[in-house]
């Protein structure tokens, strides 16, 4: 079938050239490189542009002409929805957006599944670069991205990847100020509720053997300082229960606090490794009449607006600067051939869901 005769044909960079009188270089510098044109010849080429209908140069060829995307990849492996709900996640995605929009660079999100070991989103990636947030150490997606030769920027874990950059917080020393906080108080028993220590499955308690292999280090460093806190004043971490929870949401911290008060009523305190799981204990706390912080302490982790507004005892830390730094450092990388570790500072937060132990027989040094 042949096409209406009425149907004017797409401008093309050639055809515009040829209606402005101009060479195909001037067209491509109006886009491209408009230092190189005066503004007057500029505005006049994107005016036809405009008025012929042409749409600019093919971002597609010009890639293939520079080996420049023009965007970076943000692996993570959770479902995509996760990076608009979960709060620390947004905030460090505002941050890295932010560092992109400064050096007019995209942001391809890459989202896989934790519990898929296909990799074919990460070799088909158009991307100059990787950002990797928060993945476990034996994470298939991960060792993708490290096959690929661009550069890569982890954020929290894995850490210590040679000729990687990481950018993180020293969740043992964090974790280690607020357990001191809590045998200050003057408890002993103290149930801990944690993130998932494993790729594959897993809601219950977890010992020490799995504490220790976990395959997330941040989560294993948050539990270790936890235990050097209470080794301090003599508490056996063996005694300790710790509830892993494989889903990061307000329910499951509910769930999981409420199969570790229904093992242990009588604990005194509960510390989550993170402020979500720590709001959905406050929230089963409340609906089994638990007064907190008087007949139950509750402490997290992070420092999300919700848990300041809710009085949570946390520990801060500067996600958002997270995702600037994680930015800066793979897009200011220039011919670096040294991998960089930035350490970002957190900070103790003493909430209302924290206070000294005050009950009849409670064993309390100092008092």
């Amino acid at each position: 079938m042949t096409g209406s005769p009425h149907v004017r044909r797409p401008a093309t960079l050639a055809s515009l050239a040829a209606e402005l009188g101009v060479s195909r270089t001037t067209v491509s510098n109006a886009y491209n490189r408009p230092d190189q044109l005066s503004a007057p010849l500029r505005e006049r080429v994107l005016e036809a542009a405009r008025r012929l209908g042409y749409p600019g140069p093919d971002p597609v060829a010009r890639s293939l002409r520079t080996r420049k995307a023009g965007a970076v990849g943000l692996l993570l492996t959770e479902a995509l929805s996760f990076a608009f709900r979960d709060p620390v996640a947004t905030g460090f995605l505002e941050g890295l957006a932010l560092a992109c929009e400064k050096a007019g660079t995209g942001l391809l999100l890459v989202p896989v599944s934790p519990e898929h070991s296909d990799v074919d989103a990460v070799y088909q990636a158009g991307v100059d670069g990787f950002v990797v947030y928060s993945v476990s150490e034996d994470d298939p997606h991960f060792q993708a991205v490290l096959q690929r030769p661009l550069p890569t920027v982890v954020c929290d874990q894995p850490s210590g990847v040679p000729g990687v950059d990481r950018v993180g917080v020293d969740d043992r020393a964090g974790m280690l100020t607020l357990g001191r906080h809590l045998s200050g108080l003057g408890h002993r028993r103290i149930g801990v509720l944690c993130m998932r220590l494993g790729a594959r499955r897993q809601d219950g308690p977890a010992d020490l053997d799995r504490q220790t292999r976990s395959t997330y280090s941040v989560q294993r460093e948050r539990l270790a300082g936890l235990r050097d806190a209470f080794a301090e004043v003599g508490v056996d971490w063996a005694d300790v229960p710790v509830h892993e929870r494989f889903e990061h949401s307000e329910a499951a911290g509910a769930k999981g606090a409420a199969m570790l008060l229904d093992a242990r009523p009588d604990l005194t305190a509960l510390v989550c490794t993170s402020d979500v799981l720590a709001i959905g204990a406050l929230d089963e706390a409340r609906r089994r009449g638990l007064r907190v912080p008087e007949d139950l302490s509750v402490a997290g982790f992070d420092g999300i607006p919700e848990a300041e507004r809710l009085g949570l005892t946390t520990v801060r830390q500067p996600f958002r600067d997270k995702g600037r730094e994680a930015g800066r450092l793979l897009l200011e990388r220039g011919d670096r051939n040294t991998s960089e570790q930035v350490t970002l500072p957190t900070e103790l937060i003493e909430g209302t869901t924290s206070r000294v132990l005050r009950q009849s027989g409670e064993f309390f040094s100092g008092w």
